[in-house]
């Protein structure tokens, strides 16, 4: 339980979060005019299927980033360019960490254009303490608002983050793929107080797609990997000395259509980031 010192320090840091994004704000350029600059008028013109990950640096160095590119080579950001819906109930999914692998990758929120990089902590590559057992990413044009506290999970602040996806088909994947999928479950992650869902879903193109539509269908066709996805999430921090993860919602994952709802509230956020009617604080939008 947090103690009063504790949540008064967290208030502070959210008015500081406020207060310096508001001044920084001011200088930033429209949406519309960033995507013009790009040549990019709308996201909608993007051909996804053209799409490709594109290196720069050597594997596990702190220069190494994954850019995207688009078919005339134009660096595109994954995060606000690649467009959310994929179209007759799918959604587009940008890989970050392949299944059975360990390098702590992500977006990296605060660079321009957003490339994928390794985290860092003081200076020092992450990486978890066992292999990820999934495909492991983020759901373009969505944000986990910080400033807004979610009443149905125990009024936990976003974590300043798109979504999370955990993709459960048997391909493994690469860095800065963009694949097509279907939600099937939610899970609600509370890490250190900070809410941080983790939409369960699978490929398209996995030869089990079409069995799976719901959360019920997840523990038919793939027994036991809800229980999984959440005890590896609930558990990796332990090896390094810090308490668990908890998760809200009964310690149960949603069903698909609470899924839907998570996409759709964090998209309308994202929406509002880029509008400027969020302060962006540290965060690109270009």
């Amino acid at each position: 339980m947090a103690t009063a010192a504790t949540a008064s320090a967290t208030a502070a840091t959210r008015f500081s979060f406020l207060a310096g994004a508001s001044l920084r704000a001011r200088s930033r350029l429209p949406t519309a005019v960033r995507f013009q600059r790009r040549g990019l008028t709308t996201t909608a013109l993007l051909k996804t299927a053209e799409l490709k990950p594109k290196e720069q640096g050597q594997p596990e160095t702190l220069d190494y980033r994954v850019f995207l590119v688009d078919g005339g080579g134009r660096k595109v950001s994954p995060w606000h360019d690649v467009p959310l819906r994929a179209g007759d109930g799918a959604f587009h999914f940008i890989v970050e960490i392949p299944k059975e692998s360990s390098a702590k990758m992500e977006v990296a929120t605060d660079e321009a254009f957003t490339p994928i990089k390794q985290d860092t902590k003081k200076g020092n590559l992450r990486y978890y303490p066992y292999n990820i057992n999934w495909n492991y990413g983020l759901l373009p044009q969505t944000w986990e608002d910080p400033t807004s506290a979610n009443a149905e999970v125990e009024g936990a602040f976003g974590d300043n983050d798109p979504v999370d996806v955990v993709e459960i088909g048997e391909r493994r994947a690469n860095i800065g793929d963009v694949l097509k999928v279907k939600p099937l479950a939610a899970l609600a992650m509370i890490d250190e107080g900070e809410l941080d869902w983790k939409i369960v879903a699978i490929s398209l193109d996995d030869p089990k797609a079409s069995l799976v539509n719901d959360v019920d269908d997840v523990e038919k066709h793939f027994p036991g990997t809800l229980t999984a996805i959440r005890d590896w999430f609930r558990d990796y921090k332990i090896p390094d000395g810090k308490p668990a993860n908890r998760f809200g919602l009964g310690n149960k994952p949603a069903n698909k259509e609470y899924a839907l709802k998570v996409i759709e509230e964090t998209n309308e956020s994202w929406e509002k980031l880029v509008k400027r009617n969020i302060p962006a604080g540290e965060l690109s939008l270009a």
